[in-house]
């Protein structure tokens, strides 16, 4: 009798035939397991949901009254014939790499993952497997990021330097995860933290599982920005040039992105200044995960699949591309990471 394979690869996403359920899955299951919030990794429609219990928070304000479970990282649950358990992946909060394991054969789903101890989440944790299915959105040798308190004082310093000429400096991350990880970075020191409607509704429910954020002002429309001089605003990039970014006068604006590596992509953008950091391994930390492995079988999705698969089999590695849905981190005004 022919053997079942742990995962196959779907029209839905990932499936586990043992276990009838989906990892991620961008088409409505009936079970889906879900490794953290993003949207193009938690989606609407799913009959059941497996997640963290530190992801089900940000899902239920995404999602809104959705069937969901909460499994702790570590903890094994058996799921018809397969095993499955939840590893932290560094991401965002609550974010997890999924372990499958039938018959002595382990997979890995990775997710989203880095390996840069950022201070707010749980820190990524090697899984050994056979089998590793790897995002690879900074697949690229030139993706390498500089230690996250050079960074830090980066921004520090071009918000002081903004606060110093009478400017409103302007610093657009996503609202889940690259937000409140900025946040943590900034020196209240300076002057007042404020922060669009989306990210301050993140900030609330990250709030409320006990993370730990500086003091930040919702910048609502009552919000006079004449009252808070020297002000750095956190917003997703979507908000630039806006009405409501506009009322608050002379401003500087920066990117905070892995892509603001590439000269590139900092000239066509709009912001004044780039700052390179990500919530996404870079070259490094993606050989490095795949080593910790010790999988032999390396499966590569979104982002420098083709590079980064013939790199990958050209050093000892058997890997291949699987074509997915998600997105990985981009510069566009979704929310998708």
């Amino acid at each position: 009798m022919a053997r079942t394979k742990v995962l196959t690869f779907t029209e839905k996403g990932i499936y586990c035939p043992a276990g009838d359920f989906y990892i991620d899955p961008w088409r409505p299951v009936e079970r889906a397991l879900i490794t953290h919030g993003h949207a193009d990794h938690a989606r609407s429609g799913m009959g059941s949901y497996l997640a963290t219990h530190a992801a089900l928070p940000v899902m239920r304000h995404r999602l809104g009254d959705i069937r969901a479970e909460g499994i702790a990282f570590g903890e094994t649950r058996r799921i018809g014939g397969a095993d499955v358990s939840f590893h932290p992946a560094g991401h965002v909060p609550g974010s997890a790499q999924i372990r499958v394991a039938l018959g002595g054969e382990i997979w890995v789903v990775s997710g989203d993952y880095k390996l840069v101890d950022d201070g707010f989440s749980e820190p990524f944790a090697p899984v050994k497997c056979h089998h590793f299915i790897t995002e690879s959105t900074f697949g690229l040798p030139v993706f390498r990021w500089m230690p996250q308190r050079d960074v830090a004082g980066q921004i520090n310093s071009w918000w002081a330097s903004c606060a110093a000429a009478g400017k409103t400096a302007f610093l657009g991350a996503y609202a889940l995860g690259k937000a409140q990880r900025l946040l943590s970075m900034l020196d209240p020191e300076i002057g007042p933290i404020l922060t669009h409607g989306a990210v301050e509704a993140t900030n609330a429910v990250l709030r409320d599982q006990g993370l730990r954020l500086p003091a930040t002002i919702h910048a609502t429309d009552a919000v006079d920005p004449k009252h808070h001089p020297g002000a750095i605003v956190v917003s997703p990039p979507s908000a630039f040039g806006s009405k409501w970014a506009r009322r608050f006068g002379p401003q500087d604006s920066a990117f905070a992105s892995g892509w603001m590596a590439l000269r590139g992509v900092r000239r066509r953008r709009a912001g004044d200044r780039g700052f390179v950091i990500s919530d996404h391994a870079d070259w490094s930390g993606l050989l490095s995960a795949i080593k910790e492995t010790g999988a032999e079988n390396i499966y590569v999705t979104h982002g420098y699949t083709d590079v980064f698969t013939r790199y990958l089999n050209e050093n000892g590695w058997q890997a291949q591309v699987i074509p997915t849905q998600f997105e990985g981190e981009t510069l566009d005004a979704g929310e998708a990471t």
